[in-house]
């Protein structure tokens, strides 16, 4: 068990409260990216220590047993639970997890910046390794909110060309992106100045699975990295042609955590947020609902 010292907001919270996700249970307590201090321990729990700080991500258990934990892909087990979803989460002032799945984190990362990491972090990075395949020096971000403004540091810092793509008009989220790094942002609807290696799409939009497709090149990548998303438009074969690559990402695996943490660890990571009390939590949802949030919200009990 913890003391939640925070707890970001994600945009997975906001599907399963708005009923885009099949609610698990009645009276769930959400929040999946939890920053805590272990106040107590099962009796055979010996990972982490009393008063150690930790992290508690999406991916809360998986069977071990089934053929996806078999092949080392635990992120498609077939009986997983998720924090927050099958299990009580972080909009709370204490949470229980199997410390297992649970994560330390760097030092260097208060309790407020450490919480986007855990799944804005960590999903945003097994969709940047994916996209990897492509060799992508020109990368598209669709969508610049909490894991955008992650990845994109992050793949600055490895040399790659962002390119980022906010909702039409949103000129201060472009301003942000171009102070993070990003050579180019503009609105979805528009072309970027050069062809792009790789994609990936943090906005629940089907609409922009096209638009990504058609300004990727031949050979290309994009990555939908959302666990909901509106439907897909149909579109025209000739901008799937060509050996470009549709994929998504689902959920984590432990292995994706310990990565990405040493990754984190080991560079200077900003990760912009705007705190709410816990008491503010509906606040806090509807702020990251109407596309008020730059960067990621979190919650502070």
């Amino acid at each position: 068990m913890v003391r939640v010292l925070a707890c970001g907001v994600c945009r997975t919270d906001l599907h399963i409260l708005d009923g885009e996700l099949p609610l698990r249970r009645a009276g769930l307590v959400p929040g999946h990216e939890i920053v805590g201090r272990v106040v107590a321990r099962g009796p055979q729990a010996q990972r982490f220590a009393i008063g150690e700080r930790i992290g508690i991500p999406w991916l809360g258990q998986a069977c071990g047993n089934c053929p996806f934990c078999a092949m080392t892909r635990e992120n498609l087990c077939d009986q997983p639970l998720f924090t927050g979803y099958d299990r009580d989460g972080g909009f709370a002032e204490y949470a229980a997890a199997d410390e297992r799945f649970c994560f330390a984190l760097p030092d260097r990362y208060d309790d407020a910046h450490a919480a986007p990491l855990l799944c804005a972090g960590l999903i945003g990075f097994r969709a940047w390794r994916l996209a990897g395949e492509a060799q992508p020096r020109r990368l598209g971000l669709y969508g610049f909110g909490a894991a955008a403004h992650i990845i994109c540091q992050i793949a600055v810092a490895q040399g790659q060309a962002v390119h980022a793509f906010t909702r039409a008009g949103d000129t201060a989220g472009q301003v942000f992106a171009r102070s993070l790094g990003a050579i180019w942002a503009g609105g979805s609807d528009e072309k970027p100045p050069e062809p792009l290696d790789a994609a990936l799409i943090f906005a629940p939009v089907g609409a922009l699975v096209p638009a990504a497709l058609a300004a990727t090149r031949k050979g290309g990548t994009v990555v939908c990295a959302g666990i909901h998303m509106s439907t897909i438009p149909a579109f025209d074969y000739g901008l799937l042609w060509g050996e470009r690559v549709l994929r998504s990402v689902a959920n984590l695996t432990r292995a994706d955590g310990e990565s990405f943490f040493r990754t984190v660890a080991a560079m200077t990571l900003k990760t912009h947020v705007q705190a709410f009390p816990l008491r503010d939590a509906n606040a806090a949802v509807q702020a990251l609902r109407e596309g008020r949030v730059q960067g990621a919200v979190v919650l502070l009990p």
